[in-house]
């Protein structure tokens, strides 16, 4: 019934035959797709709200040695040994370290903070994220979500993931549910497992 007619859309169909229309309001940002041009313009606005979405990834092992606890995501966790290494030896800070560094291409960890360094003897691995994370705001960047996987058999992690979580937050800048610490052993396999 409505062949040869110029009608502009559904709404306008639905006028013709008699049906009632009502007009809410809605969002610029939800524009219709009709034309290739419309489609090219939607692609432009999507594209310039996500930038560039970058994935980094980054790992880190420390041997056991003297001492009566661990650092782990800047929290320190009593145990029978510690953790040997130039800095405090927290190898998930520093894997979540070279995680935010690799986005970026600007190297690892020891490039920008190299154990050769004397001013990095015993120090906080808490500065080498607050570093990582400046860096990506400084290239306008956003950090999305975080997330580490802590592999060991000992100390157990369960008690201490809410504090490493909060911590993690306040050194990135960004919302604890933004940040996943997960834990997990290899059942006695490999050199995790010893």
């Amino acid at each position: 019934a409505a062949a040869g007619l110029s009608l502009t859309d559904d709404a306008a169909v639905a006028e013709r035959a008699g049906l009632a229309v009502t007009i809410i309001a809605g969002s610029q940002d939800n524009v219709k797709i009709t034309t290739a041009e419309d489609l090219a313009r939607a692609r432009r606005s999507i594209e310039s709200q996500s930038g560039t979405i970058r994935v980094g990834s980054g790992f880190d092992a420390h041997r056991f040695g003297p001492g009566d606890h661990v650092v782990l995501c800047g929290i320190s966790i009593p145990h029978s040994h510690g953790l040997a290494g130039h800095s405090d030896a927290d190898p998930a800070l520093h894997a979540l370290t070279d995680a935010v560094l690799s986005t970026l291409s600007e190297g690892d960890i020891g490039v920008h903070f190299p154990s050769t360094d004397a001013r990095w003897k015993d120090s906080d691995s808490s500065k080498f994220l607050e570093f990582a994370t400046r860096r990506v705001k400084e290239r306008n960047g956003k950090i999305i979500h975080l997330t580490i996987t802590i592999i060991c058999e000992t100390p157990k992690i369960g008690s201490h993931r809410h504090a490493m979580r909060s911590h993690i937050a306040k050194l990135a800048g960004i919302t604890l549910d933004q940040i996943s610490v997960q834990a997990t052993t290899t059942d006695g396999l490999g050199f995790t497992g010893r």
